[in-house]
C-alpha cells in the first residue's frame, strides 16, 4: 500500500475474495430464514409449558363456601371484580334464577329423567308410577281420613270413639290393599325387567306411598289416565 503526499493513507478497495465471502454469508443467512418460515417453525420460548395442576396452584385455592344465608346474600350483591351490583342487576339475576327453577320443576313434574329425584329415576319406577296412577285405590283416602281424625278430636267423646273405630277398620283395609298391591307390582316389574335391582320391599314401599297420596299431589304428576293399560 502506497502513502500519498501529506502522510494520509489511501483507502484500500475490498478484494474479490472479501466480496465473495460476504455474499456467501448473506445468502446462507437468507436461506436459513427462508427455510425456517417455510417449515412453519418458531423459536423455542426457553421454558416448559406448565401443567394444569401447577397453573391452578398459581391461581390459588377457591374461596370458602358461605357459612350462612346472610353471607350468601352478601356475596350475591358483589360482582366477581369486587364492585357492588346495582338493584336492577340483582333483580334481574333473581328473576333469572326463579325462571330457571320454575322450568326445572315443570320438567321434573312432567317426568323428565334428567330432573327427577334419585328415588324416582329408572324405568322400573316409571312403570310403578304408571301402574298406580292407572287405577283408584282405597289408600288414596289416607290423607282425608287423617284430617277427619284430627277434626274428631274436638267433637263429643262418643263420636270420637266411633270415628276411632272406623279409622282402625279403614287402616286395616288399606294395609291389606297396600300389601297385595306391592306384591303384585313387584311380580309384574320382575317379569318386565328381568335385571331388576330394586328389592321387593323398596319397590313395594314406593308403590304404597304413591298410592296413599292424592292424585293431584303426586310428584311427578300422573302421566296416564285412570283406566289406561300399562
Amino acid at each position: 500500500m502506497k502513502l500519498r503526499r501529506g502522510g494520509s493513507e489511501k483507502p484500500s478497495k475490498p478484494s474479490v475474495d472479501d466480496v465473495v465471502d460476504t455474499d456467501i454469508d448473506d445468502a446462507s443467512a437468507d436461506d436459513e430464514s427462508t427455510a425456517r418460515v417455510a417449515k412453519g417453525t418458531t423459536e423455542k420460548k426457553g421454558r416448559p409449558t406448565p401443567r394444569r395442576r401447577e397453573a391452578e396452584r398459581k391461581r390459588g385455592p377457591a374461596g370458602p363456601a358461605p357459612l350462612n344465608s346472610k353471607e350468601a346474600r352478601a356475596r350475591r350483591k358483589v360482582n366477581k371484580d369486587g364492585t357492588k351490583k346495582s338493584r336492577a342487576e340483582r333483580k334481574a339475576e333473581a328473576a333469572g334464577r326463579r325462571s330457571t327453577m320454575s322450568e326445572r320443576r315443570e320438567l321434573m313434574m312432567d317426568g323428565d329423567e334428567r330432573y327427577l329425584h334419585a328415588r324416582d329415576k329408572g324405568p322400573e319406577r316409571k312403570f310403578v308410577r304408571d301402574y298406580v296412577d292407572s287405577s283408584r285405590h282405597l289408600l288414596g283416602l289416607f290423607m282425608p281420613l287423617a284430617i277427619v281424625m284430627i277434626i274428631s278430636l274436638f267433637l263429643n267423646p262418643a263420636i270420637q270413639s266411633l270415628v276411632a273405630l272406623f279409622m282402625l277398620v279403614m287402616v286395616a283395609i288399606m294395609l291389606i290393599e297396600g300389601f297385595f298391591l306391592a306384591r303384585r307390582i313387584y311380580n309384574m316389574a320382575l317379569e318386565r325387567f328381568p335385571n331388576l335391582n330394586d328389592s321387593k320391599f323398596s319397590l313395594g314401599w314406593y308403590a304404597f306411598v304413591r298410592a296413599s297420596q292424592l292424585r293431584k299431589m303426586r310428584t311427578p304428576r300422573p302421566q296416564v289416565s285412570v283406566g289406561a293399560e300399562v
